[in-house]
């Protein structure tokens, strides 16, 4: 079923073929962008006892690393609409790697703010956005369940790196594993292999010129075609694109922060290391599931049209699992809230660019992409601090998980009221769309007959 948005690409998707090799070349590199911050957790109370820091400055080593993946946003766009998704996803599965292994190195909280949030971050930004963008180039039709299996990458990486992390740690300390994982972080180059440009027949000039079907043409012509900018201002007079925008900068300062204090939050309550990370192997154990799922309802037909109140509805649920989540106890507590709480990270992962997508359409995701991850690394380089900040006030975790409640339950509720204002204007535009051109053909039809009319008279005469 065709999304609401207009896809004028000037070429047909093929839906499938080598798009499933650029699917999982996407579940590899989304998986390593978003697993990677979220797996470190594991490392935090070791690395802050070592540097005698807060948690409020523990914090920011996967705060930074967010926010400079989604500020390099625009970075990103620039590099894929110049010279394609692939060589941008190599050059970033590189900075990862070389991220890693200079932080094995580091010597004061500092160096592992550059190294690990900046250099690592903006590496996970270049593996990012070209995998969400050329998804979008090979798929249409099912691009919902495409984007949902790609986004599953994410929470299958996290399950694999949340206990290799402890014990690499056991083996071979901080050190030692921030030095494998950059060996590991290289995997990135492989899927960046995959992405080759689509094959597509671009529409014909009205010369007599035959079409060009060269991939490497085809792609150069994509960033002409979408007239890509590196800031497409028209974006904030787009109705959804602001809705959509004001919603997420609110969502992402509690977004990230539960399930970044999740392990900490475990061992805070005198669990073991193994017990505080089998916790976020098991939140990823129900987000795996949840995001093909995701993918699957969304494609439906009953869901499609209207999907973004699948993710307004995502997003509401996040927000009550972790108001929820301070009344549970023991650890068979945590274990049901990271399951819930996985299941809704899930759906709003698995959602979260298609929705955009679905509002600005595949011409326009790029330039879209790039400036709403440059606006949202405002809330995504602040929420964990903040929430850091809350824990080392109070000497509590539940006043940190009330407050990304309070964030997550508010932007649900405002989504699916706008989107509902939205969907309503829509409908009404269409009407209107669709009066006027039976209006404009009934005044043709009319002028005809009136030529008609004149011209039979005239010959009379």
């Amino acid at each position: 079923m065709p999304p609401a948005a207009a896809t004028n690409l000037g070429y047909t998707p093929p839906d499938g073929g080598w798009g499933w090799a650029v699917v999982f070349g996407g579940f590899i590199s989304i998986g390593f962008s978003y697993a990677f911050p979220k797996s470190l957790t594991v490392y935090f109370k070791e690395i802050q006892e070592y540097f005698s820091v807060s948690y409020s400055e523990i914090a920011w080593v996967s705060s930074v690393m967010l926010a400079s993946m989604y500020a390099g946003g625009p970075v990103s766009s620039i590099l894929v609409n110049r010279y394609g998704s692939r060589p941008v996803v190599l050059l970033g599965g590189l900075m990862v790697g070389a991220a890693m292994v200079l932080a094995s190195y580091g010597t004061t909280i500092i160096h592992l703010y550059v190294c690990v949030g900046l250099i690592g971050g903006f590496g996970l930004a270049f593996n990012l956005q070209p995998a969400l963008t050329i998804i979008g180039t090979y798929f249409q039709v099912r691009r919902p369940l495409a984007n949902g299996l790609a986004m599953t990458g994410s929470p299958v990486i996290l399950f694999i790196l949340a206990p290799l992390n402890q014990f690499l740690f056991d083996s071979f300390g901080w050190r030692g594993s921030f030095l494998i994982l950059g060996s590991i972080g290289l995997n990135c180059c492989v899927a960046g292999a995959l992405m080759r440009p689509v094959g597509k027949s671009i529409q014909p000039k009205p010369k007599t010129e035959p079409p060009e079907c060269d991939a490497a043409v085809a792609e150069k012509a994509e960033a002409v075609d979408t007239t890509e900018q590196f800031i497409d201002l028209s974006l904030f007079t787009h109705r959804g694109f602001l809705i959509y925008l004001i919603g997420n900068v609110v969502m992402f300062f509690g977004f990230f922060a539960p399930l970044v204090f999740l392990a900490p939050y475990a061992k805070h309550q005198g669990f073991d290391d193994y017990s505080s990370a089998l916790l976020l192997s098991i939140l990823a154990l129900a987000d795996m599931f949840v995001r093909p799922a995701t993918g699957f309802i969304g494609n439906s037909k009953w869901i499609r049209p209207r999907i973004q109140y699948f993710f307004s509805f995502a997003v509401s649920y996040s927000g009550v699992c972790h108001l929820l989540c301070p009344l549970a106890s023991g650890y068979v507590g945590l274990v049901v809230y990271a399951v819930f709480s996985g299941l809704g990270f899930g759906m709003v992962s698995a959602l979260l660019f298609e929705v955009l997508m679905d509002l600005v359409g595949a011409h326009r995701f790029s330039t879209a992409v790039g400036l709403v991850t440059i606006i949202e690394c405002g809330p995504v380089l602040l929420g964990p601090p903040i929430s850091g900040a809350l824990v080392d006030i109070s000497g509590e975790y539940k006043y940190m998980y009330y407050a990304c409640g309070l964030f997550m339950l508010v932007p649900g509720i405002f989504l699916f009221i706008m989107h509902y204002y939205n969907y309503k204007k829509l409908d009404e535009e269409q009407r209107q769309s669709v009066a006027v051109e039976m209006k404009t053909s009934e005044e043709t039809v009319k002028l005809q007959i009136g030529l008609d009319d004149k011209t039979a008279h005239e010959a009379d005469r």
